[in-house]
């Protein structure tokens, strides 16, 4: 598992793509959160990151699957996913592998921006004027979000050797999850059907970990989804070894 981590990270530095999403993210929330005028924290008035932490999970819809769109479709379109698996590797080593890689790429996206939460720390009237515990709840829940997005783009990636496709469909997974599942409750209403919709949404787990209470119950959802997609991930590397 360890050889694929590392393989699966020193390609990812070895190529632009990962220093152009990078940079996309930090420039796009760093001008959510500084420049805009409708969302930045300078004319807000209070010290408070909540604009950015409502505003990332979108910005990460994108860019988790650019991130992992090619971690086996590449594999599968060169070939090198049949020499992967004639080693003596197992398909959970391979698949946790590349997908531990993948989070903490998306994990070291997220630690510049603590430098935010630093800036607004000082901005407070007086110093400090801030609630911390809501920011590293809400961090915590950008971590397992990314987990969970991460976990959907692997098994995307998966699904053939094109690279644009499996884009497409991870960011299709993750809106369904995050947004389309709550706009589902809604137009229920109310019932057993619709408070299951609303619970299963990323955006309600989300949101209840940035109150500054982490609930075991969001975070075992969260950890429960990235098993469940990296089980689909399972099974679909045992179909391509047969």
């Amino acid at each position: 598992m360890f050889a694929i981590f590392q393989k699966e990270i020193s390609s990812f530095f070895n190529s632009l793509i990962a220093y152009i999403v990078m940079a996309a993210f930090l420039l796009a929330v760093g001008l959510i959160v500084w420049v805009f005028p409708d969302s930045n924290v300078l004319d807000y008035g209070y010290a408070d990151l909540s604009v950015f932490f409502s505003l990332a999970p979108f910005v990460l819809l994108f860019l988790i699957p650019a991130v992992t769109m090619r971690s086996l479709a590449e594999e599968i379109r060169t070939g090198t996913l049949e020499l992967l698996l004639t080693k003596p590797l197992s398909d959970a080593a391979l698949v946790a592998g590349k997908f531990l890689a993948n989070w903490l790429l998306v994990a070291l996206m997220l630690l510049p921006t603590l430098l935010y939460y630093l800036s607004v720390y000082q901005l407070g009237t007086p110093p400090g004027n801030i609630d911390s515990a809501a920011v590293f709840g809400s961090y915590i829940g950008l971590l397992l979000l990314s987990g969970a997005l991460t976990s959907m783009g692997l098994w995307a990636s998966s699904l053939n050797d094109n690279q644009i496709v499996a884009f497409v469909v991870g960011v299709f997974l993750g809106f369904v999850w995050y947004s389309g599942f709550g706009a589902v409750s809604q137009l229920l209403g109310s019932g057993g059907l619709a408070l299951f919709f609303s619970n299963a949404a990323l955006d309600q787990q989300y949101e209840a970990l940035g109150r500054g209470l982490v609930d075991l119950r969001n975070v075992v959802y969260l950890l429960s989804l990235m098993l469940f997609f990296l089980t689909l991930t399972y099974w679909r590397v045992g179909a391509l070894r047969r």
